[in-house]
């Protein structure tokens, strides 16, 4: 519902008098004083509409027991000093003094819910037919990305023991929070609008959807949330992706990146028999699409083997050279749901035994098409890095990257704090896009990089470190 008693005032005129309630409190309903019973939900307004002399009776009539109408909101054309002190008496909240009268009082304020309660049946119902379209193309993780944009929020969604499937919004920083709820543990609920819904049966459940929104209009969540969580049953029980297969192509991956002899057998094994291949990274901003489902359907296509493996938010792998123009023409004509958009990152051409340079040049040009909004983006039309590191070529990358070596953990190798660099670098040292794609709350942000810049000695404040921070990252690979 939209229609709080703010807006009823502002329809009918009058003056609100709330008694243990705002005028931003919702309405659910009106009704006449005779027909009423009881408030039908808690958490909304009840209006109720009728002559004084039946509020009186009714309320004299209850006695010392205490009449469900005072827990409704009476709006009436009257005004008058007894009325108000027999509201007072009562602790009853009213709309006292609008302009219509009578039955023409209640004639309207049914029209304004009606009239309200439709756009949001029509609202819900655009919404989950946008969120069946995506479930086509993205499954379980593109449906709870969508529904969080949808209900202005965060969502989090459980299988029955309680276990994450999937997050979107701020729904990562709240996880803890959504499993104590779901599973009915003691929880000191912070999230005003959180809501619970089922997925599945007592008998057959199949996990828990946590929503929390930030719109006043919860009922108009509340719908929504309730169809998806059927949707997610539906796709739940029939979507079973092989978890085998997916490790297996990691496994394998990596021995491609590490290269040499190993790498050129595994290839001919699968296939491949080409001496040279192209690294490419395919990617989104947003989470609504199901990129490895797209990308297979284009090789198959292309005749082409699947040579990749999908990580969060992107799908990176080798192609046939000769095939690559004809995968980037497949992305730049490709038009998801929601008006977001695909982009592609392309490295050069690499022996097979060496494929590893050609991965990472690819995931830089597509970290790059990303932040500029471009669709294709070939590694060596980087400016920055064909200029810069080209010109460098004869320094060793030891001595370019030195710089971030008191950031490396105590294996030696670079994590996160490296990570949250090359993050706050690329989103431009923005604190709260950075912070979002980390999955971290601002605060933490600030903390771990104030920490890189101790380690360092180099400061985020000036342009020339920053830079020096940036090409020491790419010559890591980062």
């Amino acid at each position: 519902m939209s229609h709080d008693l703010g807006s009823i005032v502002r329809a009918v005129g009058g003056e609100c008098l709330p008694i243990g309630i705002t005028d931003r409190s919702l309405v659910d309903v009106v009704t006449e004083i005779d027909a009423f019973v009881v408030v039908g939900n808690p958490d909304f307004v009840t209006l109720v509409t009728g002559p004084v002399e039946t509020l009186q009776r009714r309320l004299a009539a209850a006695g010392d027991t205490e009449d469900p109408l005072i827990r409704a909101v009476f709006v009436s054309d009257e005004d008058s000093p007894a009325l108000r002190a027999l509201l007072a008496r009562h602790g009853m909240s009213a709309i006292l003094g609008a302009e219509p009268d009578g039955a023409a009082l209640h004639a309207i304020l049914r029209t304004l819910i009606a009239e309200d309660r439709a756009a949001s049946d029509r609202l819900v119902a655009a919404g989950m037919n946008l969120l069946t379209q995506v479930a086509r193309r993205g499954g379980v993780t593109a449906v709870i990305a969508e529904l969080a944009h949808r209900i202005d929020g965060w969502a989090v969604l459980l299988d029955a023991q309680g276990q994450l499937i999937a997050s979107a919004g701020a729904g990562r920083l709240h996880i803890s929070d959504a499993t104590a709820v779901a599973l009915g543990r003691p929880v000191r609920v912070r999230h005003v609008g959180l809501q619970v819904h089922q997925v599945g049966s007592d008998r057959d459940l199949a996990g828990s959807l946590v929503v929390a929104t930030r719109s006043g209009s919860t009922s108009r969540s509340r719908d929504l949330a309730t169809q998806a969580a059927a949707l997610f049953d539906l796709l739940l029980r029939t979507h079973d992706p092989s978890r085998t297969e997916h490790l297996g192509r990691e496994a394998l991956f990596d021995v491609l990146l590490a290269g040499g002899d190993p790498a050129r057998d595994l290839l001919r094994r699968w296939g491949v028999h080409e001496t040279h291949l192209t690294g490419f990274a395919f990617g989104a901003r947003t989470r609504t699409i199901d990129l490895e489902r797209v990308l297979r359907r284009w090789f198959d296509e292309l005749g082409a083997e699947h040579v990749f493996t999908a990580d969060p938010g992107r799908v990176r792998g080798f192609l046939r050279t000769d095939l690559v123009d004809e995968l980037a023409a497949r992305v730049e004509s490709f038009t998801p749901v929601g008006g977001s958009h695909v982009a592609l990152g392309i490295g050069d051409p690499a022996p097979t035994e060496r494929l590893g340079p050609s991965a990472t040049q690819a995931r830089q040009a597509l970290d790059t098409a990303l932040e500029d909004g471009q669709r294709i983006l070939h590694y060596a039309r980087l400016p920055s890095i064909e200029l810069v590191m080209s010109g460098l070529a004869g320094i060793p990358r030891e001595q370019l990257s030195g710089v971030l070596d008191p950031l490396r953990d105590a294996d030696g190798a670079h994590g996160e704090l490296t990570r949250t660099l090359r993050v706050f670098l690329s989103e431009h040292g923005g604190h709260r896009s950075s912070a979002a794609r980390l999955g971290i709350h601002r605060q933490t942000l600030r903390s771990r990089i104030g920490r890189v810049e101790e380690l360092t000695g180099l400061s985020m404040e000036h342009a020339d470190d920053r830079a020096t921070a940036w090409i020491a990252l790419r010559a890591i690979g980062r």
